[in-house]
């Protein structure tokens, strides 16, 4: 017989969708353990401290904190656990630097955005403003209602009775993408090209390929709850969800690689650590990327039909090259924002090292650095097979070059950067797996092929009883408060179907 299950949900990994789940199920009242791989939590939204700087393992753009409406879900889930987080507001999401001389910065006030663009392309007045109206239009639907689960019949039904405008609004866009209702109103190739690289810069697949659910969020968010960097780096926020898991009765444990999930006549039931500790629980949630969880966790010849046929949808996005810079303060110029999209040529924005994305975290916190020098995060995609089969030294000598490219290329918007530099880790797709515990690095999923919109991404049920999906590889996708949202989600199922209040 069976031993009892000791936790009510263990949550594998610390992801940011994984902690918002961990953390709302704790308020709820939920016995739940989160087991961590690494020494530290966060996932791709951690940190690392070298030679007296605190680096941003990812981008440190951060949507969700907001302080009104329904979208600002980073402050939601800290507020759940009674914790909070300063945070310092960036007013101008990021300066493009694009092919053919296109500057643009993408202001926090709406009027300055849509004014700048429209003085780049005059003929194009009413379809910018129509399209970008048309996003709002998603978002103030998603921002009226609280965002629960998707999966739950009563959370549908009580939406709806409030908000019936809105939910029928937000049916009306589900199938539909971005650069399909671009084209209803622009047709500039250079401006649809722009609004790509718009898209891309978050979502790692063109307007066509972007959900314009996820668009209408990221769109307007920026210049409705703003852009906003917690005070002492991005990974406060997952150190502030574990303070507020610990204070409510949960537990996390580091160091904790869990390399199976078992089942009992078809069933999750627990999980097996590499060092043979077994946990169990009444309910299982995977913050692995879906390949980690379907191919890894669990037998891979057993995986599932409707596993089978997500991976025929969807694919692995590239992982990132990223160099980790301590610079002199001089080599930024007075008035530098804080991020940067650098692209020299449209035909090549998807390539490996096409797009190069930039952070400048210490502009908004300058205590992430030594007195006198600051942090730049460049990182760019880049595939895992570019890197497999080399010797140490050739891997090495191929870190150096290409950091060598990537920092001439920026020379070009931050001269004398090369001279400034004080420190450099260059991290790659291996990087990235080592560290993340993410297959190939991956960034996450990106569609194969053209869909209708969100209508193809999964939720957190899994065809497994007992197992759930969270993170990037469920609705709604992609980006810090897109995972926060799947956490919402799960937790209220997972709540739900363990009877706990919802």
């Amino acid at each position: 017989m069976s031993a009892a299950p000791a936790f009510d949900v263990i949550v594998i990994g610390s992801g940011i969708g994984g902690l918002v789940t961990a953390t709302q199920l704790v308020a709820k009242g939920a016995k739940v353990l989160v087991l961590e791989r690494y020494v530290i939590p966060g996932g791709s939204a951690g940190y690392f401290e070298r030679a007296g700087y605190r680096f941003d393992v990812g981008a440190s753009m951060i949507f969700g904190f907001g302080t009104q409406g329904t979208t600002n879900l980073l402050t939601r889930a800290l507020d759940a656990v009674d914790v909070s987080l300063e945070t310092i507001p960036d007013f101008v999401q990021i300066h493009y630097h694009l092919p053919n001389g296109l500057e643009l910065k993408v202001h926090q006030d709406y009027k300055k955005f849509l004014q700048q663009l429209q003085l780049h392309f005059p003929h194009e007045r009413q379809g910018i403003r129509q399209f970008y109206d048309e996003c709002w239009k998603v978002f103030n639907c998603l921002n009226q209602m609280e965002l629960l689960s998707l999966e739950e019949p009563r959370y549908l039904a009580r939406v709806f009775f409030q908000h019936p405008l809105a939910c029928l609004g937000l049916v009306k866009y589900l199938p539909q993408n971005a650069g399909d209702v671009a084209r209803r109103y622009i047709s500039d190739p250079q401006l649809l090209q722009f609004i790509d690289m718009e898209c891309y810069c978050w979502s790692v697949v063109p307007a066509d390929l972007t959900p314009m659910i996820n668009a209408g969020m990221v769109f307007s968010d920026r210049h409705y709850g703003g852009i906003n960097y917690p005070k002492g780096g991005v990974g406060q926020i997952a150190q502030k969800l574990v303070e507020g898991l610990e204070k409510a009765g949960g537990q996390i444990q580091y160091q904790a690689r869990v390399t199976k999930i078992l089942t009992e006549s078809g069933r999750a039931v627990g999980v097996k650590l590499a060092n043979g500790k077994v946990y169990r629980a009444k309910r299982i949630v995977s913050n692995s990327t879906r390949w980690d969880t379907f191919e890894k966790l669990l037998p891979a010849d057993e995986m599932p039909v409707s596993e089978k046929q997500w991976q025929q949808r969807y694919q692995k996005s590239p992982s990132f090259l990223s160099l980790h810079l301590g610079v002199a303060a001089e080599v930024l110029p007075k008035g530098t924002e804080c991020h940067h999209i650098l692209l020299e040529n449209w035909d090549k924005m998807a390539d490996p090292e096409g797009t190069i994305f930039v952070s400048i975290p210490t502009l908004l916190d300058p205590e992430l650095a030594p007195v006198g020098y600051d942090i730049i995060h460049a990182f760019t995609p880049s595939w895992v097979e570019d890197w497999q089969g080399f010797s140490p030294n050739e891997y090495e000598q191929k870190k150096e070059t290409a950091a060598g490219r990537i920092i001439e290329r920026l020379e070009k918007i931050f001269p004398g950067l090369d001279a400034g530099l004080d420190y450099m880790e260059i991290g790659t797709p291996k990087t990235h797996r080592r560290f993340l515990g993410r297959e190939d690095g991956t960034y996450g999923p990106i569609p194969r092929r053209k869909l209708l919109g969100l209508l193809g991404m999964p939720f957190n049920r899994t065809a497994i009883p007992g197992l759930y999906c969270v993170g990037d590889g469920t609705f709604p996708g992609q980006g810090l408060n897109a995972v926060a949202f799947s956490g919402f989600a799960c937790a209220h199922r997972v709540a739900v179907d363990l009877g706990l209040k919802s």
